[in-house]
């Protein structure tokens, strides 16, 4: 996805989950830093799971987020209300809700792929996160998948059919593999122009700082 502008695109490889919120929160801040400095991005959406080993029914995510990493309720209830304010500030709606559940990915992934290669990649995968953290549906579920890609303009059976042939299967496990062969362990994971890493959210600030470096120097980020 590029916007259009004079300049030339910056290249952005983001390797990301469609349920992690850090992501959407990393993306748009960068977006928003992008838009403010009149700099083009060329996103490239890379495949990441959090939980590729996680049963088809997912988990309640309060108890998969204590169990993985310590959290509490309080903590929970704290990094939620956190989320949702970024996210505000940012034009995206997260809604969390008791009950909530975290899914594997592995199908999403796919469903990106082939809505890349229909030129909608980065708007299949803005679908998917809003369909999630926003509408709160299961995004391991294929009849949500293709509600999604219909969403954004594309044929429904067209997705379905895609799914169902496990035609990306290969390709996303390949990618998968690559990117976690090159020290990728959380995401955000960010890379710009194909050498210079930043991991994590940084914030609209960073993200300019890291922008405006980038014009000017070639430095490593890391």
């Amino acid at each position: 996805m590029a916007e259009t502008s004079n300049s030339p695109a910056l290249r952005v490889d983001i390797i990301s989950d469609v349920v992690c919120p850090w992501c959407a929160v990393g993306y748009n801040q960068l977006a928003f830093a992008a838009r403010r400095a009149g700099v083009v991005l060329d996103i490239h959406w890379q495949p990441f799971e959090l939980n590729p080993d996680m049963a088809p029914e997912g988990e309640d995510l309060r108890e998969h987020l204590a169990a993985k990493y310590g959290s509490t309720a309080e903590q929970s209830a704290q990094v939620r209300a956190q989320l949702t304010e970024l996210g505000e500030a940012l034009g995206f709606t997260f809604r969390f809700f008791d009950g909530m559940r975290i899914y594997n990915t592995f199908q999403a992934h796919q469903l990106i792929e082939w809505a890349e290669e229909r030129g909608k990649g980065h708007a299949m995968k803005q679908a998917l996160l809003a369909a999630y953290f926003t509408d709160g549906q299961d995004v391991s579920d294929p009849r949500a998948l293709v509600e999604a890609a219909e969403t954004i303009g594309l044929n429904g059976a067209e997705a379905r059919a895609a799914l169902e042939s496990g035609k990306h299967t290969d390709s996303v496990r390949q990618r998968e593999a690559f990117w976690v062969q090159q020290g990728i362990r959380g995401v955000p994971a960010m890379v710009f122009n194909g050498r210079h890493l930043v991991t994590g959210a940084q914030g609209v600030e960073n993200y300019a700082s890291i922008l405006e470096q980038l014009g000017t120097a070639e430095p490593e980020f890391r």
